[in-house]
């Protein structure tokens, strides 16, 4: 199937209600396209915006929400080959395609696409790469798995010739077992950084790099790829592209590095050097060493496809990031709470040290979730005990839906909460499963000044907000 289904068609999704679904039926609807989808966790915030924009929503997988036999059905990643609604698709041989198809489809096209890959920083350095384009004048349509703040929405067509797009490793659907961004027709790649991670579909670290080397494979000769030149995996994998690389990092080999960083009141300034020649300086609101990274990545690919430095800056300047990624959530009672997405071991401590130098001399707490494929396993036991000893509190909860881990691999949050308290002050951490239990006790010890930092990467039941009513009460 390579024509684009007719203006009006009726197009399905499965599993509609996951962030990039819903954006995706958004996208859609907006091309024109009669939408609707099913799901059977229907609940805020993507319900809201589907309702929003008059998508139907089935409750539930049924083979009869194919009735209608739909042009065309999306199958989300999440979705089983023993799902009713696949099983219909099957049997009745109705034309279906996966969500990273569709991408590649209905908004990528013939045009340019820039992929941000890398098992760290994506959502923020996508973020910023759409809106430096947008602010220089290019109109880039883009696709990121999260909401920036200086757009409506996690997603826009644009008209101009550059797509940006979030490239994520993991599988594409239960059809399509490779990595997802191997459909985003890749020009232009920002190659943040490779590690260890999504236990649930690859077994270490080489079959990461594998599904790495068949992106860098794919970027045309007259592409570039953009790559963290400090990151070992990222150089090996960079070896199978056949485009030009250029580098950036804080080692002296890289092409493009950072100097004169600065950190003030939630903003970082740094000068960005092309082979030690300054550019003059740009300031971001974003906080934290990864990040300088992240904004010097996307300065380093806008320059190469020839965006000024002044527009550049401009960009940077205006940004205001992304939601749940470092953002301040509230202050009650003088108790900052910020919210971030981090749960990998890696970005726990970055997002931790980061918090701690924006905020010097107050008081530190971690309240973090176990609940990626990768967090909930025990790969990573020790690595998440040396990472959230960096702050002064501690709160690990339950690790979530722990039957989906055999017990024998399943995270121990004691193990991580001994760790911690073997290595320093006693009580400085402790295991809180309940969301609302978490709530009251750090309202109950928390004291003026001190910066509430909650990591997970899902809803968290709401703790966010339960702190700052507890605070508040």
């Amino acid at each position: 199937m390579n024509d684009l289904p007719t203006q009006g068609s009726h197009l399905h999704l499965i599993a509609v209600c996951g962030v990039g679904m819903a954006s995706l039926a958004g996208l859609l609807q907006s091309r024109g396209y009669r939408v609707t989808g099913s799901d059977q966790n229907i609940y805020p915030p993507m319900s809201d915006y589907l309702a929003g924009i008059g998508i139907d929503v089935l409750p539930g997988f049924r083979a009869e929400h194919l009735s209608s036999r739909p042009d065309l059905v999306i199958v989300g990643n999440a979705v089983s080959r023993d799902n009713p609604e696949a099983q219909a698709v099957l049997g009745q041989k109705i034309p279906y395609i996966s969500f990273p198809q569709a991408l590649g489809r209905f908004l990528i096209g013939a045009r340019s696409s820039l992929v941000v890959a890398g098992t760290h920083g994506k959502t923020t350095t996508t973020a910023l790469a759409a809106w430096a384009l947008a602010r220089a004048g290019f109109d880039p349509g883009f696709f990121v798995g999260g909401v920036p703040l200086n757009f409506s929405s996690g997603w826009r067509v644009g008209a101009g010739d550059y797509v940006v797009i979030e490239g994520d490793e993991y599988d594409t659907a239960f059809f399509d077992k490779g990595p997802k961004f191997l459909h985003y027709r890749p020009r232009h790649v920002i190659l943040t950084g490779i590690e260890f991670d999504h236990a649930d579909i690859y077994r270490d670290l080489a079959h990461v790099k594998s599904a790495f080397r068949r992106l860098m494979e794919i970027i045309p000769p007259d592409g570039s790829l953009v790559l963290c030149g400090d990151d070992p995996a990222a150089r090996e994998s960079s070896a199978a592209a056949r485009c030009p690389q250029i580098t950036y990092g804080t080692g002296g080999d890289a092409d493009w590095s950072a100097r004169d960083l600065q950190y003030d009141e939630g903003r970082t300034f740094f000068v960005p050097c092309y082979r030690g020649k300054p550019e003059g300086a740009v300031e971001i609101a974003v906080i934290g060493k990864h990040n300088v990274m992240n904004g010097l990545a996307v300065y380093a690919v806008g320059r190469q496809i020839g965006i000024s430095h002044q527009a550049l800056a401009e960009g940077f300047r205006t940004f205001s990031g992304v939601k749940r990624r470092q953002e301040v959530r509230g202050c009650e009672r003088g108790v900052l709470v910020i919210d971030d997405f981090a749960h990998h071991p890696t970005a726990v401590r970055e997002t931790i040290e980061a918090i701690r130098a924006a905020y010097r001399g107050r008081r530190l707490w971690a309240v973090f979730e176990p609940r990626s494929n990768t967090s909930k396993r025990n790969i990573f036991e020790n690595e998440f005990a040396r990472s959230l000893a960096l702050a002064d509190r501690v709160v690990v909860a339950e690790v979530y839906q722990p039957e989906k881990v055999p017990a024998g691999e399943r995270l121990s949050i004691d193990n991580v909460v001994r760790e911690i308290n073997d290595a320093g002050a006693d009580h400085r951490a402790l295991a809180i499963e309940k969301a609302q239990d978490i709530a009251i006790y750090v309202a109950q010890n928390a004291r003026p000044g001190d910066v509430v930092l909650v990591m997970s990467n899902g809803g968290f039941d709401a703790v966010q907000e339960k702190i700052l009513r507890a605070l508040a009460g």
